[in-house]
């Protein structure tokens, strides 16, 4: 007498067995499939925790600020969340520039720290992938008198 076998999977639920063939996917269900994250995502989320940390007044470059503040006021305006951040997102990995305003009086070291352990967390956090660097540049300094100015402007109505 001549023994066949066949390749057969036990189903946990039944304790019976069923030919591979006829099984539905095999497995973990969350390895099935690629996820892509854009670099905009990741900007913006980190664009949103550096934001988050005291001491940064704003983001973005002079030229960009500017633009910014014209959006901002023109009706139905959003702020840009990703304004001084650029990300370059790999398969598990990310890179991360952010240019800042730092307010004035505080230690531009501290604030870069805060910054950096901000981002990193946020970032790893919702995306899973690894933060490899996050380079800071410190624009500009908004000094008290600038606040008092920009206190004023906020005071006039937007424009029509």
């Amino acid at each position: 007498m001549t023994e066949t076998t066949t390749d057969l999977a036990k189903d946990e639920r039944t304790s019976s067995a069923k030919p591979l063939a006829n099984r539905r996917g095999t497995g973990d269900p969350a390895t099935r499939g690629k996820t892509t994250i854009a670099d905009g995502v990741v900007a913006k989320i980190a664009g949103l925790a550096a934001r988050d940390v005291v001491g940064v007044h704003a983001m973005g470059t002079g030229l960009a600020r500017t633009f910014g503040a014209v959006r901002d006021r023109v009706p139905g305006g959003t702020k840009s969340a990703t304004r001084g951040v650029k990300a370059e997102v790999g398969e598990v990995q990310t890179a991360l520039d952010l240019d800042i305003v730092v307010e004035y009086g505080v230690s531009i070291a501290e604030v870069a720290r805060t910054v950096r352990e901000n981002v990193v967390s946020a970032v790893e956090r919702m995306t899973g992938l690894e933060v490899v660097e996050v380079n800071i540049n410190v624009g500009d300094v908004k000094l008290p008198e600038d606040l008092e100015e920009e206190t004023e402007d906020e005071s006039r109505p937007p424009l029509q």
